[in-house]
């Protein structure tokens, strides 16, 4: 399996952010009891004080979760590798100075950014701009 991107320049050029179907709730629980509850999870993450669960929102609210913050996912397409430096930090920095709150989760081969769900549509406009910037700034 082919290990992904590194370049940075490459990477916020074809980063292609998407808006996922989809809404999220992130949830803590102590012990998971159920395969069925982490089945349907879309990430899982232990840590010391129990299992950080990103759920999709109907299922949490079946489970007797009480959604908080609802959240919609977006990928950035473009396979980067996971020693890849700088796409997240440039990511997050338009985010941030837009004052938009995001969760990050990287896999395999792609990087997925949680955001309240008012906040997406601004989100992936900022992101689009950024990669476009970088088309033309990068000559790609």
């Amino acid at each position: 399996m082919r290990d992904g991107e590194k370049d940075l320049d490459v990477l916020l050029r074809n980063m292609d952010p998407e808006i996922k179907p989809g809404k999220f709730v992130f949830c803590s629980l102590k012990d998971p009891q159920s395969r069925d509850l982490v089945t349907f999870a879309q990430g899982v993450f232990r840590e010391e004080e129990g299992f950080t669960l990103i759920l999709p929102k109907q299922r949490a609210v079946e489970l007797g979760v009480t959604p908080g913050t609802i959240y919609r996912r977006i990928t950035l397409t473009v396979h980067s590798s996971l020693n890849a430096v700088g796409l997240l930090a440039e990511v997050t920095g338009v985010l941030a100075a837009a004052e938009i709150s995001v969760n990050v989760c990287s896999a395999y081969f792609h990087d997925h950014l949680f955001v309240a769900e008012e906040e997406a549509q601004r989100a992936i406009k900022l992101l689009k701009a950024l990669q476009a910037r970088q088309s033309v700034e990068g000559g790609g």
